[in-house]
């Protein structure tokens, strides 16, 4: 029996718009890319942080965010977070042939974490990063989760999160996006010995 190869499926890319009183965003995705990015959110250590998934997940990726900045950055990383989920649900489509888990563990130095997903169908977050400041340059670590919150929440996977050591901040944070860029990609992989078929004994997720 010939079996599609990735090549024959239809292309998995989204782009999804975000317009609310606190931000303007719009993303655009391919998750069969090769990491390339055009980033501009107004906060650029979150643009650091979506670099990690685009580069690591090999998903390339568009996003522009215009935020209530002169307030906080909360609104903006928020609801990029949420955008982003919103395009990965409509580019993963019925998620016919897709390994549906994934995992890495990425080191930096002295940090190392790691990120388990699974595209469920249930949104769920289990998340423990324990910085050990509060401040990163200009970036509050408080919106690390809240950009986590957004993405389970409209992506509808089920995420967990582990820093297991670290003791420098931004090395805490970028080795979780390194690694949640990575099991994303071992995600939504499409696994040529599973064509067509949803990875769920329930038939759906």
């Amino acid at each position: 029996m010939n079996m599609p190869t990735q090549n024959e499926y239809q292309p998995r890319i989204a782009t999804v718009s975000r317009n609310t009183n606190e931000t303007q965003i719009r993303v655009a995705i391919n998750l069969d890319g090769t990491g390339q990015q055009k980033l501009n959110t107004g906060v650029p250590f979150l643009d650091h942080m979506l670099d990690q998934i685009a580069r690591h997940g090999l998903i390339d990726l568009e996003i522009e965010a215009v935020g209530d900045l002169h307030i906080d950055a909360h609104h903006t990383v928020e609801d990029v977070g949420i955008t982003l989920g919103q395009a990965f649900a409509q580019a993963v489509g019925d998620k016919k042939g897709i390994r549906r888990y994934g995992h890495a563990y990425v080191p930096l130095d002295e940090a190392l974490s790691r990120v388990v997903v699974d595209f469920s169908g249930r949104p769920g977050l289990e998340y423990h990063i324990p910085f050990t400041r509060a401040m990163i340059g200009q970036f509050d670590v408080d919106l690390t989760r809240e950009f986590f919150q957004g993405f389970v929440n409209h992506a509808l996977v089920t995420l967990h999160i582990d820093n297991l050591r670290g003791d420098n901040s931004h090395h805490q944070c970028e080795t979780v996006f390194k690694a949640f860029g990575r099991a994303l990609r071992m995600a939504v992989e499409l696994d040529p010995r599973a064509a067509g078929i949803i990875p769920s004994t329930k038939g759906c997720l």
